[in-house]
């Protein structure tokens, strides 16, 4: 009888243990600062709110073209404000999305969400993301490739093939970044039209504005001038990818059929991990 009930405890209270480390382990991720919920209030140029799929757009004075943005592992949403902000004001609408516990592991579709709307009838739409971010948009746009006209990578590298006619691919980072050797990983994934550009003195942290990151490599100039360079590589690749005369542009009406691989994946797991380790809050 002792030994059932004891048995009984053990069924109660693991569960709950558990549970409770997930929830501490999830519940703690870096804050934005701020200047990052300054930048949410947008500004002559930029509407800056909140939308219902969860996160915010940024809308300016583009008609054409949009950006789907996944953030960074534990990092909080509102901390890419300040940059997309930028991009907006000049270049595309930025839809910023929400994650799951502040990680684009558990939502890799998301941007399905935002492409659904039928008043969201854009001629160019690319993905886009920070770190884990990065990662989890590239896996997306692997299987939705003939739907966007290209993927920007912020301190990312792309896990699956993103080879196709017509798809291109920035990648962006610091030369301080704690690990430069990432972004040249899977680089037979890098499609035919591939651009480059490395931020001197930037680091990991500094595309958003939630502080020091654990790990992360010392920057040696500030997170203004870093999102400041970004946004000039951003701007250059969006003109020139979007002035391609005879490009193919996938409209709202030109879905794919194919179906994005379930986030569960071993393949996603093991990316999902590979920057989690990374880069985890302290």
């Amino acid at each position: 009888m002792k030994q059932r009930k004891k048995l009984k405890i053990l069924a109660v209270c693991i569960p709950t243990a558990l549970l409770i480390l997930l929830a501490v382990y999830f519940g703690t991720y870096y804050h934005a600062d701020a200047t990052a919920e300054k930048a949410l209030q947008g500004n002559s140029a930029v509407k800056v709110s909140q939308i219902s799929q969860g996160g915010y757009l940024f809308d300016g004075p583009s008609d054409d073209t949009a950006v789907i943005f996944y953030p960074g592992a534990k990092v909080e949403t509102s901390a890419y404000a300040p940059l997309l902000l930028q991009i907006a004001e000049q270049d595309a609408d930025v839809y910023l999305l929400d994650m799951p516990l502040h990680m684009a592991f558990f939502g890799i579709n998301k941007a399905d969400r935002i492409r659904e709307n039928d008043e969201n009838d854009y001629r160019h739409w690319y993905m886009a993301g920070h770190s884990l971010g990065a990662a989890m948009a590239a896996s997306y746009a692997a299987s939705h490739l003939s739907e966007y006209r290209g993927l920007i990578l912020l301190a990312g590298y792309p896990p699956k093939d993103l080879h196709a006619d017509d798809f291109s691919l920035l990648s962006v980072y610091g030369s301080e970044d704690m690990d430069p050797a990432m972004m040249q990983k899977k680089s037979q994934n890098r499609p035919e039209d591939y651009t480059e550009s490395v931020i001197s003195g930037g680091n990991h942290a500094q595309f958003g504005n939630y502080g020091i990151q654990k790990g992360d490599g010392t920057a040696r100039i500030s997170a203004e001038e870093q999102q400041k360079q970004a946004v000039k590589a951003i701007h250059d690749y969006l003109r020139k990818q979007n002035r391609k005369s005879g490009a193919k542009v996938s409209g709202k009406n030109e879905r794919s059929a194919s179906k994005t691989e379930d986030s569960c994946d071993p393949f996603t797991i093991h990316t999902s991990l590979h920057f989690y380790n990374r880069f985890r809050v302290s």
